[in-house]
C-alpha cells in the first residue's frame, strides 16, 4: 500500500508521461505502478482520441488513496462545437454536475436519516404522506417501491411542458396513470426519487436542499456538494456538460426512443437552453421544472466530497468516531431485494460500471458521466467522473457510451489491488 502511495505522489508531480519511463518489468513486480498505467492508458487515450473531453477518478483502498488524477478538460468546446482557443484544464477540485448519484448522495442518505430517526418507515404506503397517491390505482406503493424503482411509475416524462416549478411537478406526478403493475418488475424511474424527493420535504418541513445541506453535507464535510451552484457567494470551478439539451429534445420529439405521450404537443413549450450548461443541471426536469432541486438529479460535488460519503458507507455509518447513522438501517438500505438491487443502490454484478464486483458490492451511476463503485469486501471504492456530454451527441443522435470505460477501469482497479 505504501509503495502504491508513493507512486501516486510521484505521478502526480512529475506528469502522466513518466508513466512510460518504468520497464515492463518494474510494472510486473510493483502493482501499484501497473494498476496506475492501466488507469491512465484507459481514460487518457479516450481523451487523446476526443472521444472523453476530461475526467476524474480517484480510487481508495482501505483508509488510503491509491490514486487520484485529473485528465482533459473541463470545458472543451462551445456551443457550437468549436474548440475553444483557450480551454479549461481539468483539476481534481472541479465540481461536476453529477446527474443521478444524486439519488444516492442526497435523496437516499436523507431517507436513511428519516427511517433512522424513526420519522418514515420503509413499507410505508407513500399515500401517508403524499395524499395523490391515495387513489386504488397507486394505493400499494409503498417507499420501499420507490426506492428500489417498482412502483409503477413512468420511467421518465418531459415535465416542463405541464410543470413550472416543484408544487405544480409533484401535482403532475400524482396525476399521472401508473405505466406498469406495483411490485412487478424494476423499471428505473426519475419520477420516483422526485416524489421521494417531495416526502423529504413534507417530512422534514424543510426545501430539500436545505434538509440536505444541513443533515448530509455539513455534517460529512462535504463543502462542495450543492445544489445550484452559480447561485452561491464563490466562484467554483465546475466542469461543462452539454450544449444545451439536444439528447433530452429528442426524446420528446423521436418516436424511436420510445417516450411518445399523446397530450405532449411539440409547440406547447419551447424554453430549451442554446448555451453551453455550466453550473446548470443538465437534466431538463429538475432544471426547467424544478429550479434546480430535486429528488432524482440537481447536486455538483467534488471527487473528494464523494470519497467522504462512501467512507461513511464504507465504515458502517461512523464519521469521526460518532455513528452518522446506524448500522442497521445501512445493511438494510444495501442489502439485495428479488431484482438483486438495495435501496436507491444498485448492487447487481451485472451491471457493466461494477461488472462481476464480489457479494455486497454497491454502485451507481449519472447520465453525464459519473460513477461510484464500492467494495465492502475489499475496502475498495472507485469513483469516476467523466464530463462526456461536453462532446455533443455523436451523429446527433446521444453522448458517447462510457460504460466501457467504467469496465476497464474498474477491473483493473480489482486486478491489481489484491
Amino acid at each position: 500500500m505504501l509503495k502504491i502511495k508513493t507512486v501516486f505522489f510521484f505521478i502526480t508531480l512529475t506528469g502522466l508521461t513518466c508513466v512510460s519511463n518504468f520497464t515492463n518489468a518494474q510494472m510486473a513486480g510493483n502493482p501499484g505502478i501497473t494498476l496506475i498505467h492501466q488507469i491512465d492508458s484507459i481514460i487518457q487515450s479516450q481523451v487523446n482520441d476526443n472521444k472523453i473531453p476530461g475526467a476524474v477518478i480517484e480510487v481508495k483502498k482501505g483508509d488510503e488513496v491509491i490514486y487520484k488524477q485529473a485528465y482533459g478538460y473541463a470545458q472543451k468546446l462551445d456551443y457550437e462545437l468549436r474548440p475553444l482557443a483557450q480551454p479549461e484544464q481539468m483539476t481534481t477540485e472541479h465540481l461536476f454536475d453529477i446527474a443521478s448519484l444524486t439519488k444516492m448522495v442526497g435523496t437516499t442518505t436523507s431517507m436513511m436519516l428519516l427511517v433512522d430517526k424513526g420519522l418514515v418507515h420503509i413499507d410505508d404506503p407513500v399515500s401517508k404522506y403524499v395524499k395523490a397517491f391515495g387513489t386504488p390505482d397507486k394505493a400499494a406503493i409503498t417507499i420501499r417501491n420507490l426506492l428500489t424503482h417498482t412502483a409503477g411509475i413512468y420511467e421518465w416524462y418531459p415535465m416542463y411542458y405541464r410543470a413550472h416549478n416543484k408544487q405544480e411537478t409533484f401535482k403532475l406526478i400524482g396525476e399521472l396513470p401508473l405505466a406498469f403493475p406495483v411490485g412487478e418488475g424494476r423499471h428505473y424511474s426519475d419520477l420516483g426519487f422526485t416524489v421521494l424527493g417531495e416526502i423529504i420535504e413534507k417530512v422534514s418541513g424543510l426545501p430539500l436542499d436545505q434538509f440536505e445541506e444541513q443533515n448530509i453535507f455539513i455534517p460529512l464535510g462535504m463543502r462542495h456538494t450543492m445544489f445550484n451552484p452559480l447561485k452561491k457567494n464563490q466562484h467554483y470551478k465546475i466542469a461543462a456538460t452539454s450544449p444545451g439539451n439536444p439528447y433530452e429534445k429528442r426524446m420528446v420529439y423521436d418516436p424511436a426512443l420510445g417516450f411518445q405521450f399523446k397530450e405532449i404537443k411539440h409547440n406547447q413549450w419551447n424554453g430549451w437552453r442554446h448555451y453551453v450548461v455550466k453550473g446548470e443541471v443538465s437534466d431538463g426536469n429538475a432544471w426547467y421544472a424544478e429550479k434546480g432541486v430535486a429528488g432524482a438529479a440537481g447536486l455538483f460535488s467534488t471527487v473528494d466530497d464523494l470519497q467522504k460519503m462512501v467512507d461513511m458507507l464504507m465504515n458502517k455509518g461512523m464519521v469521526d468516531g460518532k455513528q452518522f447513522i446506524s448500522e442497521n438501517t445501512i445493511s438494510t438500505f444495501l442489502t439485495k431485494d428479488k431484482f438483486k438491487n438495495g435501496l436507491g443502490w444498485m448492487m447487481d454484478p451485472e451491471n457493466s460500471f461494477m461488472k462481476d464486483a464480489p457479494e455486497g458490492s454497491f454502485g451507481h451511476t449519472g447520465f453525464t458521466g459519473t460513477s461510484i463503485a464500492v467494495v465492502p469486501s475489499k475496502k475498495i471504492s472507485v469513483i469516476l467522473l467523466i464530463n462526456r456530454e461536453q462532446m455533443g451527441l455523436i451523429d446527433g443522435k446521444q453522448y458517447y457510451n462510457v460504460n466501457p470505460i467504467r469496465a476497464a477501469v474498474f477491473k483493473a482497479v480489482m486486478k491489481y489491488t489484491e
